[in-house]
């Protein structure tokens, strides 16, 4: 009894989370599983609202990640509700996976990205991605503006760095540029190339296994598919 005392005071004490809130997790949860809207859509909708609930959407993929939503009778086991993600044509990795392909050489940290490009206040800070068709060959570029959410995308035969770098080129050569926040695959490799030809604009990368660090793309390539 006394040790049951002791837990229910520890549990107490811990810091609340958003989704601690019974009403709040359902709410997101039935927005994410029943009517399938992207974490962003549900943060953005709430803060619309005026909603008594608000909460980010890096939150809310965080507790995807965790299993906050994860059901009995979902397939594919624990990676059921992942799966629901926009993103889920894309293989994902779990926190502790180590990548043993080769990695690339990053310039600066997502950590390092101005915050006018942070807090969306100009057009030209870019988020890119790619996006792989059906037969796994041929993909498209895909890069969205922070700010207007403006999208520029390009076919390309196949995923590979080369082709990559001439797309991002041919895209943005004409377009207000600030900043690239690509994802860190290694199709990417050649972000120095670009920088060269692109007035030396800076790429910032996330940290790895956080998608929700380039929500903005996450959210335009899962409209695509």
């Amino acid at each position: 009894e006394a040790h049951d005392r002791y837990k229910n005071r520890r549990f107490n004490c811990r810091p609340r989370k958003k989704l601690d809130n019974p009403s709040l997790y359902e709410c997101v949860k039935d927005l994410f599983l029943r009517h399938q809207w992207s974490p962003e859509q549900i943060s953005s909708r709430l803060k619309f609202e005026n909603s008594s609930f608000t909460i980010s959407y890096n939150t809310i993929y965080r507790e995807i990640y965790n299993g906050r939503f994860d059901e009995k009778g979902l397939s594919h086991g624990n990676r059921g509700v992942v799966r629901k993600l926009r993103h889920r044509g894309k293989s994902r990795h779990t926190k502790n996976y180590e990548e043993r392909r080769g990695k690339i050489q990053i310039s600066n940290l997502i950590t390092d990205r101005p915050d006018p490009a942070n807090n969306r206040e100009r057009l030209g800070d870019w988020e890119a991605d790619t996006v792989i068709g059906q037969t796994g060959k041929a993909c498209l570029v895909t890069l969205t503006d922070r700010k207007s959410r403006y999208l520029l995308c390009k076919k390309i035969a196949k995923k590979n760095s080369f082709l990559v770098k001439q797309a991002m080129i041919e895209l943005l050569e004409n377009q207000p540029l600030e900043t690239i926040t690509p994802d860190r695959g290694k199709e990417f490799s050649k972000h120095a190339e670009i920088s060269q030809e692109l007035n030396l604009v800076e790429f910032y990368f996330p940290f790895p296994h956080h998608p929700w660090q380039r929500g903005t793309n996450e959210n335009t390539n899962g409209l695509l598919r």
